[in-house]
């Protein structure tokens, strides 16, 4: 049976003061999107980048909406019940989410994580470390909402869900018996106010790098943002399973001052650099993976990790400062648990078909990652490195001429390709890209080349590697779609690498995923 709430109950739970009469209804659900309003529904009109709320009050009441709620006057035209109140209408429906699902967060060790590289990786780490541990923890990130022996498919595209899911799955999550959640919570999640009722225990921030400029205006405004997390720590509501209120900060990183300052008192810091807090030493790196020592408040325990790239030292001193330091777990079973850690999907991922050379398909879509991606490639082997990527189109505009730099410097050959063009002309991004190669040195056709179908792309890329090489394609990772205008396209690398080795070996394997690039 539908659980039902009334309206009136839950306004009278939320910080959010009504400028009209409450109607007397009772819901069934709250949305912001109208076209996810069912019968018995609550929508809440916000004003998005590109399209107002209001303007589909008629969308929401023909799909069952029995109320309508708005920062803004109802309009003379509806028919729809409708509740005017004070503040931002994202809070508010992430606020009526939350009282709706009865307050989740508040009976949940409830950690956050955020960042713009690695934030994935160690909100995974996190939660296998816990689990190995015994402890009923759920986790939701850009990959997956994991509830029990349950992973939910979390979107076509990496950032936080919306507001009513999140409350949705920690409610599940609680009803399942769990005491322990890792939420990835992305810069958009946080400017947009989805996880504005979550009740955070521990903060942890991976880096801040250069990414989402478009969106955030600057630097300094992106790494405000990625603060809203940390300052809110002050608030979180005391739970009677405790509530550590602590900020996991990373040393080596140019948001340590910055968070620093703006966390709660409680604080851990990690290095791989220094000593911290938490800190590491010893490192020895190899085509096995990763090891080295962890120093923790007086005590030592070694690591092991099956992972590539040095960069994945700093997410596990991440993950072992979050449980050792905010939940009191001992070093050593903190340590011991991420040897059996095998990764996220799509992140250094080896595709392996019988191919006398390495092929990689890996997520990094910022400079900074790339870079890592392909320092850690270069490690990897004796060879040349290859590469694929792009840049997205009605993003950060700034990426698509770093990006090509970074190739240009640290890979052997690079091809430059298709990455969610959206609306923006393709060959538009490929010339800026170009150019930006060509400056930092690259010759066209003898060390980079455009191919605009990603496709062909990584086809070529395979074509031209040699025993021994490396190739790897950065950008998508595990996501399952690529926009082209207003649409979304199937696509996934690691069966496009699949597709194209195969075709190379003479083998049996999938299809090349088609796109509107491709040659029929």
């Amino acid at each position: 049976m539908t659980k039902t709430r009334r309206l009136s109950t839950l306004v009278q739970q939320i910080p959010f003061k009504p400028l009209s009469a409450v109607p007397q209804v009772s819901i069934r659900g709250v949305v912001g999107d109208s076209r996810q309003v069912r019968p018995g529904f609550a929508f809440v009109a916000i004003q998005g980048e590109h399209a107002n709320g209001m303007d589909y009050l008629p969308q929401a009441a023909s799909n069952g909406a029995v109320v309508a709620i708005s920062d803004q006057p109802a309009p003379v035209s509806t028919t729809l019940p409708f509740l005017q109140v004070s503040g931002d209408p994202r809070e508010l429906l992430a606020w009526l989410a939350a009282a709706f699902y009865r307050f989740p967060s508040r009976r949940l060790r409830l950690i956050g994580v955020t960042g713009t590289d690695g934030k994935t990786t160690t909100t995974t780490m996190i939660h296998h470390i816990l689990t190995q541990n015994g402890f009923a923890a759920g986790m939701i990130s850009t990959v997956s909402a994991v509830i029990g022996n349950q992973a939910l498919d979390t979107g076509f595209h990496v950032t936080t869900p919306e507001a009513q899911e999140i409350q949705s799955y920690l409610a599940e999550m609680v009803a399942q018996g769990m005491t322990h959640c890792v939420l990835e919570t992305t810069s958009h999640g946080l400017a947009q106010g989805r996880v504005a009722a979550c009740d955070f225990d521990i903060a942890v921030i991976t880096n801040v790098t250069h990414e989402h400029l478009d969106y955030h205006g600057n630097y300094q405004n992106y790494l405000e943002t990625k603060g809203k997390l940390f300052a809110g720590l002050a608030n979180s509501r005391r739970k009677r399973i405790g509530s550590p209120r602590l900020a996991v900060l990373n040393k080596d990183d140019q948001s340590y001052a910055y968070l620093k300052r703006v966390s709660p008192p409680s604080q851990a810091s990690y290095s791989a650099m220094t000593e911290a807090d938490i800190w590491a030493d010893g490192f020895k790196a190899g085509p096995d993976g990763l090891a080295f020592d962890c120093h923790a408040y007086g005590k030592t325990a070694h690591v092991r990790s099956g992972l590539a790239g040095m960069y994945n030292v700093s997410n596990a001193l991440a993950a072992i400062a979050a449980v050792t330091a905010g939940l009191g777990m001992p070093l050593e079973a903190a340590c011991a648990a991420l040897e059996t850690f095998s990764g996220v999907p799509g992140r250094m991922e080896r595709i392996a078909m019988g191919q006398n050379f390495t092929a990689i398909v890996d997520f990094a879509h910022t400079p900074n990652a790339l870079e890592r991606a392909l320092e850690t490639a270069r490690s990897l082997t004796e060879g040349r490195v290859l590469v694929v990527f792009g840049s997205a189109g009605l993003r950060d505009r700034e990426k698509r001429r770093m990006m090509p730099r970074v190739a240009a410097r640290a890979a052997d050959l690079t091809f430059l390709t298709a990455e969610d063009p959206r609306t923006e002309a393709l060959d538009l991004i490929l010339e800026d890209m170009a150019q930006a190669a060509t400056e930092a040195g690259g010759v066209e056709g003898i060390t980079f080349w455009r191919v605009p179908d990603r496709g062909e792309a990584i086809r070529q890329a395979v074509r031209q590697a040699r025993p021994g090489d490396l190739l790897i394609v950065c950008g998508k990772g595990h996501e399952q779609s690529m926009c082209f205008g207003m649409q979304e396209y199937p696509w996934d690398d690691r069966t496009a690498m699949r597709a194209a080795l195969a075709e190379l070996l003479g083998v049996s394997g999938p299809q090349m995923p088609i796109l509107p690039t491709s040659a029929i």
